[in-house]
């Protein structure tokens, strides 16, 4: 007898339930202390659960960390992403400019979310060789979606006409990195205020006689 599908969706609910509480432990312990701190005992402790549990649900510390990078971009980021690039099209009528603000706000609003945890996993794309895959495979989807914005700018505005695809998208990808959000959010600068100031300096690279300032 096969099992009841109702005891087969508690218990899928329940191994759900154990690795979301797992990914908030590791988001936890990360935040509070550091990579030195970051061990899967610390996890485990934090989550609630044994520890091969940790390693039944990721086969290592750098699979976990690839899962923290997933569950913080859930959500919004990913569902404002899909929005603004979903509507980039030939034949829309959109302004390519307005979806471009919108990607440059989603990418300020998620590195603003988790600051601290988010700089410290990018940080340790240095030091650990998985971490630094994950965290490259992200920037590369980030760049493939600037691209797609890029060309269908340039087609639109004619312009700037001296710049290569690349060379463009290159300077968006630098401009919606975490490490230019992080460096111009300073101490003081809001989220907000840092979308408002990358979004400016973006038209300005894109449009001719487009201000700087406000």
């Amino acid at each position: 007898m096969s099992p009841r599908p109702y005891r087969l969706g508690r218990r899928e609910a329940a191994v759900e339930d154990t690795r979301a509480r797992i990914l908030a432990g590791a988001r936890d312990v990360l935040g509070e202390h550091g990579f030195a701190g970051f061990t899967i005992d610390a996890v485990a402790d934090r989550a609630g659960v044994a520890r091969m549990t940790v390693y039944y649900q990721f086969d290592s510390k750098g699979a976990l960390l690839d899962a923290l990078l997933d569950a913080l971009a859930a959500g919004s980021l990913v569902d404002r992403l899909h929005t603004s690039l979903g509507r980039v099209s030939p034949v829309t009528r959109i302004d390519p400019l307005d979806v471009l603000d919108e990607f440059i706000a989603a990418f300020v609003g998620f590195w603003a979310s988790d600051r601290v945890v988010i700089r410290r996993l990018r940080s340790l794309a240095g030091l650990d060789p998985e971490v630094e895959g994950a965290v490259s495979a992200r920037d590369a989807k980030r760049r493939a979606g600037l691209r797609v914005l890029v060309i269908q700018l340039i087609d639109t505005l004619g312009h700037p006409v001296d710049a290569s695809i690349e060379d463009v998208t290159d300077l968006l990808h630098t401009l919606t990195s975490f490490e230019t959000f992080d460096a111009l959010a300073g101490r003081s600068r809001s989220p907000e205020d840092v979308a408002a100031l990358l979004i400016r300096v973006a038209h300005a690279a894109l449009v001719a006689d487009a201000p700087v300032s406000a």
